[in-house]
């Protein structure tokens, strides 16, 4: 037997949760590859169609773990715009605010992960005890570390605690006084070095038509991000900046999203020193029966993993009539990741994987 199929995970370390990937190997090349996503949670668009608009903020945080906030955003977002709904100004400072967030402790984690599975454990030590700074904020705001339930229609839950923007610059102060030390122990390991250049690598022209989006795209040389491109929120009231790369390869990938963290930590420092005041929920008709009129709408924001996308329909009664959500792990993690993976190395899965930043759940929705 010249070829043999070997199922890597979900019991694997170096997969990404339930993840599990089926390769047929030549030696330690692999010649074909399928992803299985797992069954982490199941049917979260249709469960929607039978929940209260409110009821589902509490569903929506779990489409993507590390990075939920975007999911009640882009939900919320999407029941306002049918509804008319006009948010306060607070609101939406506070909401870019959540959203800055988790972006970086989403991209931490994507650090911690990715450097692990080429054994550099210390960097995932740094970024776990990062990120818990940062989740002891969202508890501070919230009640909650990783599901949160804070951004519901009209705006927010409730406003910001005494104390909370002090509490919040100086972590943000802290993790800016530290990036140095990111970048020496990464980018300048020869190790990681060794093992990200010119491994794989994303053609900038087969990127876009695989409807690859987020760092994965700009590392490859476009500038998209719908933050500039559609503006939300105070987004186009901020000054920041989108890094791009153009070698497209895992080094690039990562190298990317330690320059997110800059521009994301720059627009909080903003965003501290200009927090408005004034109240922070329009109320809307009894929330938890309330009939949203009948009609349709898109909304799309930037998450940390890309463009992420919810269409809606509405037929005027108190629960959502369909749901669709568009998230970049189902493209990232199925069609690039497989197409990928051939001709690469059995020891490289692990890095693929994690260099593209996929979220299983919300694969499996």
């Amino acid at each position: 037997m010249k070829e043999f199929e070997y199922f890597i995970g979900p019991q694997h370390l170096g997969m990404a949760g339930n993840f599990g990937i089926m390769v047929k190997v030549d030696g330690d090349i692999i010649i074909d590859a399928r992803a299985n996503p797992g069954y982490l949670h199941r049917a979260f668009e249709k469960q929607m169609e039978r929940r209260y608009f409110l009821s589902n903020i509490s569903l929506v945080c779990r489409v993507c773990v590390f990075d939920p906030d975007p999911n009640e955003a882009g939900y919320c977002m999407a029941v306002e715009e049918i509804a008319g709904l006009e948010i306060p100004e607070k609101a939406k400072w506070i909401r870019t605010m959540m959203l800055e967030f988790s972006r970086i402790s989403s991209h931490l984690m994507y650090l911690g992960m990715f450097t692990s599975s080429l054994g550099l454990y210390t960097v995932m030590q740094w970024a776990v005890t990062e990120r818990d700074y940062i989740l002891d904020l969202f508890e501070m705001i919230t009640g909650g570390r990783v599901y949160h339930i804070f951004i519901q229609p009209g705006g927010v839950r409730r406003d910001l605690p005494e104390g909370f923007l002090g509490k919040a610059k100086g972590v943000i102060a802290g993790l800016k006084s530290r990036l140095n030390d990111y970048y020496n122990l990464i980018f300048d390991n020869n190790i990681f070095i060794h093992r990200t250049k010119g491994v794989g690598v994303m053609d900038p022209k087969w990127a876009l038509s695989m409807g690859v989006t987020g760092p994965n795209l700009r590392a490859c040389g476009h500038r998209i991000d719908v933050r500039k491109d559609d503006p939300y929120l105070v987004y186009p009231e901020l000054d920041f900046e989108v890094p791009v790369l153009h070698n497209g390869d895992m080094y690039d990938r990562a190298l990317l999203r330690m320059k997110e963290i800059e521009q994301s930590i720059r627009i909080l420092e903003q965003i501290f020193d200009r927090m408005p005041d004034g109240t922070v929920w329009e109320p809307v008709p009894n929330p938890l029966n309330w009939e949203v009129p009948a009609g349709d709408a898109f909304s799309r924001l930037e998450s940390a993993r890309g463009e992420l996308g919810y269409y809606m329909v509405s037929n005027g009664t108190n629960k959502p009539y369909r749901v669709y959500v568009r998230g970049p792990s189902i493209t990232h993690g199925i069609l690039v990741l497989e197409k990928m993976l051939k001709g690469q190395r059995l020891a490289d899965i692990s890095p693929v994987l994690f260099s593209l930043d996929v979220c299983a759940p919300s694969i499996d929705r």
